[in-house]
C-alpha cells in the first residue's frame, strides 16, 4: 500500500589536508549538537574517522566518499501525506477555474468539495491523474516558478510552518558534518527530482546537479523562437525502492559508502550501498517520537518502515530514535545552519 502511493507521488534530489580533516572529527560533538551522546552519534563519528584517517584500514579516499540520502521522511517530514502531494491538491484548486469538467469527474471532484480522502481512495490511477495534471504539460522552467512560488506561502497544516522548515535539524547537521570531512551528498527519493531541485541547494546545501529523484519524459520545443522542454506525463524513472540503485548508477556512477533512509522505499538503495566494498555505513531514520513529531512504522501507508527494520537489525545497520538519540527535532524558524554547497568536499 505505501510502495504503491510513494511510487505514485514519484511520476509527478574537498578533503583539504590531515589537519583539517583531523580537526573536522575531533570537534564532531560540536558539529553535532542536536544528537544525543550515545550509540547513535558514536556510530557516525568512528565511521567518518575510520574512512577519513589516512593509514587507517578504513580508509576512503575523497573522491569515493559519496553519501545518499532519502529526503521524504529522512530529510523533512512526510506526514500526514508527502508534501509534493500536497502542492498537487493544492495546484487543483488554482486549475479548478480553467475545468469547469471536473466538477462532475473523479478525483477532481471529491477534492473540489475537500475530501481528499476520498479522492485518493480511487489508489493509483487517481493519483497519477492527479500528478499527471499538475505536473505536466508546462515548461521546466514554468515549474520551476509554480514550486517557488508554492513554497514561500503554502504551510503545514499541522505546524504552519513553511514546508522548506519541516526539515530535521539533526540532518541539517549531519550533512555539513560529511562534506567538511570530504563527503560529497546525493539526495536520491522517490519525489520528483524537478521538485527537490528547486529548494535542495538553499535547504541542504546539496546543489541541483546531486539530487536523483523520479523523473518525468520530457520534449524539447522551439516556442515563440526559444527553445524550452516541456513536462510530459510519462515516466521515465520511478526512484523508488529497487529504483533506487538504478537511479544511483544512472546518475552518479558510484556506489556510495553511506545511505541514510527512513522506510522500505529506501531498503533495496541501503542494501545496494551495504554491498559495496570496503567500509561502508547504513542509517535508518525511525520516527518513534509522537510529542515532537510522528510515531509510525510496520503498519504505515506513509513511510512504512517494516522489511527494513528487520534488515537493520539482521545486518547491524544504525537506526535512529528520533525520540531518544535527537535533542531536537526542527530547526528554529530563519535560523537553519545550512553548509553551503561550496563546502562539499567535491566541488
Amino acid at each position: 500500500m505505501k510502495t504503491t502511493l510513494r511510487q505514485s507521488i514519484c511520476v509527478v534530489t574537498i578533503f583539504c589536508g590531515l589537519a583539517p580533516l583531523t580537526s573536522a572529527i575531533a570537534h564532531a560533538a560540536d558539529a553535532l549538537p542536536s544528537w544525543q551522546e550515545g550509540k547513535v552519534k558514536q556510530s557516525i563519528v568512528d565511521f567518518v574517522a575510520a574512512v577519513t584517517t589516512p593509514g587507517s584500514p578504513g580508509f576512503v579516499a575523497p573522491v569515493d566518499r559519496i553519501a545518499v540520502f532519502d529526503n521524504d521522511g529522512t530529510l523533512w517530514a512526510e506526514q500526514p501525506m508527502y508534501f509534493q502531494l500536497l502542492f498537487a491538491l493544492d495546484r487543483i484548486k488554482v486549475l479548478a477555474p480553467q475545468h469547469p469538467e471536473w466538477k462532475t469527474r473523479e478525483p477532481f471532484a471529491s477534492l473540489l468539495k475537500g475530501n481528499v480522502k476520498g479522492a485518493l481512495a480511487g489508489g493509483e490511477p487517481a493519483i497519477m491523474q492527479i500528478l499527471a495534471t499538475t505536473h505536466s504539460g508546462m515548461t521546466t522552467d514554468e515549474f520551476d516558478q509554480i514550486v517557488r512560488d508554492w513554497l514561500a506561502t503554502a504551510k503545514h497544516p499541522k505546524t504552519g510552518r513553511l514546508y522548506t522548515e519541516m526539515v530535521y535539524q539533526p540532518m541539517l547537521e549531519l550533512l555539513a558534518y560529511l562534506r567538511a570531512n570530504g563527503f560529497k551528498t546525493f539526495i536520491v527519493s522517490g519525489g520528483g527530482a524537478d521538485f527537490m531541485r528547486v529548494f535542495s541547494e538553499r535547504v541542504y546545501g546539496i546543489p541541483p546537479e546531486q539530487v536523483v529523484g523520479s523523473t518525468g519524459k520530457l520534449k524539447f520545443e522551439l516556442r515563440d523562437g526559444k527553445p524550452v522542454l516541456v513536462k510530459l506525463a510519462a515516466i521515465e524513472l520511478v526512484d523508488d525502492g529497487p529504483g533506487k540503485p538504478v537511479g544511483i548508477h544512472q546518475f552518479i556512477a558510484q556506489r556510495p559508502i553511506a545511505a541514510f533512509g527512513n522506510s522500505d522505499g529506501d531498503l533495496q538503495m541501503l542494501q545496494w550501498t551495504a554491498a559495496g566494498a570496503g567500509k561502508t555505513f547504513c542509517l535508518y531514520v525511525h520516527h518513534d517520537d509522537a510529542v515532537r513529531e510522528w510515531a509510525y512504522d510496520r503498519n504505515s501507508s506513509i513511510g512504512r518502515l517494516d522489511k527494513g527494520l528487520d534488515q537493520a537489525q539482521t545486518h547491524g545497520w544504525t537506526v535512529v530514535s528520533m525520540k531518544d538519540d535527537w535533542k531536537t527535532i526542527f530547526p528554529e524558524v530563519g535560523a537553519m545552519p545550512v553548509a553551503t554547497a561550496s563546502s562539499d568536499g567535491h566541488k
